[in-house]
């Protein structure tokens, strides 16, 4: 009736076994390796990066929160229920809690320079191994960007050209 394929498994010469040599399986296991070696830190470095724009965001809301006080009270504050938030510092999280606000530092001024106010975000958690660890923004509209480790100056990576 049918014949048999010629490679069929009942066909195979005797001693020969389908299948992956060791070194086939060797050279799959070096390739996998080395794309995870390069893949999870390129991976981990994005993931640090997308978690800055909830800082950047944050702060920018609290400037704009801290100008319409300002507009109605003439005085800058740095009580949390009169900007509409619950609470300061580690406290108070940031989206997914990978950076908190901390209580703005306000200078009530004099009769020749404006009330300031200077409001920070600070990582947390695994966020603080990023190269912007701390946010910063000011009244003056002034953004910067530091270091966890020796406050180096890494406004320029974090906030962008400016």
């Amino acid at each position: 009736m049918f014949s048999e394929h010629p490679t069929s498994p009942a066909r195979r010469p005797a001693g020969r076994q389908a299948g992956f040599t060791l070194v086939e399986l060797a050279i799959v296991m070096v390739v996998a390796a080395l794309l995870t070696a390069i893949a999870i830190p390129m991976y981990s470095s994005q993931i640090r990066e997308s978690r800055r724009t909830d800082a950047r965001s944050a702060l920018l809301d609290l400037a704009g929160r801290e100008e319409r006080y300002y507009a109605t009270n003439n005085a800058y504050t740095n009580i949390a229920a009169d900007l509409g938030y619950s609470g300061w510092g580690s406290g108070y999280t940031i989206g997914s809690g990978y950076y908190y606000l901390d209580a703005p530092v306000i200078t009530t001024g004099s009769a020749t320079t404006p009330p300031t106010y200077t409001a920070t975000a600070v990582a947390t958690s695994s966020q603080v191994a990023d190269t912007c660890a701390t946010f910063t923004i000011a009244s003056t509209g002034q953004q910067t960007a530091t270091l966890s480790a020796g406050g180096a100056d890494t406004t320029g990576v974090c906030w962008g050209a400016q």
